[in-house]
């Protein structure tokens, strides 16, 4: 468990690594393409663009500590830190939504009360929300690809956030560019565009922490999982009923916890051998990292 825990933080680190630092090259060009090019709404794209950086930091702080072997008071490992990163990038995800819906709804509602805008914006903001659209968009699956890889909810939530801020790029670009071509008359594309988009990640934020509360919460890997767990156990031929089948997630791997009966004639070596084969079987299927928990029963005619 201790190597692949190193493998996968090793992993996890240079694809953050090259996010954090890409997010901020980009956040520079974004600030000074939004001066340079007269625009609120790149400026504000640049701000969204900010946060990713705050959580690519979580992300590597959690690795840190998901790479930390059991010890004697966290016996099942550290992999709950990385569930925690996750819902941070869940939480920051909402925030920066929320500063984008806000000043976008209160634009909207001046532009149809007769409110006066401020000049369009320039071509170089609008060449700067395209740059951050195609960045953003390779970094989420450049991200997105090693989290499923190594199955990490930490990167994979994170690759949404870069997700995130190529949608909100790409609204930035929409209102920027119709602002250019119509002027003042459709400026309030701008901030209508941004709206949108900031409630898909909304969506995305809320679906992000849900999961990660279910999974502090010790939700179980779900009945197709635990149908799995049933199966692989029921297989083997030593094995005369199993119950009380206990399944939930640590971070990047799982715990399973089950009963099972055997012939009560059975010598404790030959139990423990079964044991030993269930517990080489549900690893093979879900990771060497799985930590496993059999209980073994005499069986007797009424056991079931």
């Amino acid at each position: 468990m201790k190597d692949e825990a190193h493998a996968r933080t090793i992993k996890a680190t240079r694809v953050t690594v090259v996010g954090l630092a890409v997010n901020i090259a980009l956040v520079a060009v974004k600030y000074i393409a939004g001066v340079m090019g007269r625009s609120g709404a790149m400026i504000a794209d640049a701000t969204h663009s900010l946060s990713d950086t705050i959580t690519d930091i979580a992300v590597l702080l959690g690795f840190f500590f998901v790479k930390k072997p059991p010890d004697k008071s966290h016996r099942y490992g550290h992999g709950k830190i990385e569930t925690l990163a996750a819902a941070f990038c869940g939480v920051v995800l909402f925030v920066a939504a929320a500063g984008i819906f806000l000043p976008a709804v209160s634009q909207i509602y001046d532009a149809f009360h007769g409110q006066a805008h401020t000049e369009s914006p320039t071509w170089i903001a609008f060449a700067a929300a395209v740059i951050s659209v195609l960045v953003k968009e390779y970094l989420y699956r450049f991200t997105v690809k090693t989290g499923k890889r190594i199955n990490s909810p930490a990167l994979i939530a994170n690759a949404w956030h870069h997700r995130s801020d190529a949608f909100s790029s790409i609204g930035t670009g929409l209102g920027i560019g119709g602002a250019i071509i119509g002027g003042k008359r459709l400026a309030v594309l701008d901030p209508i565009a941004a709206a949108v988009v900031s409630l898909f990640i909304f969506k995305m934020a809320w679906s992000i922490m849900m999961e990660s509360l279910d999974e502090l919460m010790e939700a179980s890997i779900g009945e197709e999982g635990e149908a799995t767990i049933l199966g692989i156990i029921s297989s083997h031929e030593g094995v005369l009923g199993v119950h009380a089948v206990k399944s939930r997630r640590i971070g990047y791997y799982i715990a399973i916890e089950a009963h099972i009966l055997v012939d009560r004639n059975l010598s404790i070596v030959q139990a423990h051998d079964i044991a030993s084969q269930l517990e080489a079987m549900l690893r093979q299927e879900f990771g060497q990292a799985t930590q496993i928990n059999i209980h073994m029963e005499p069986y007797k005619s009424n056991s079931l």
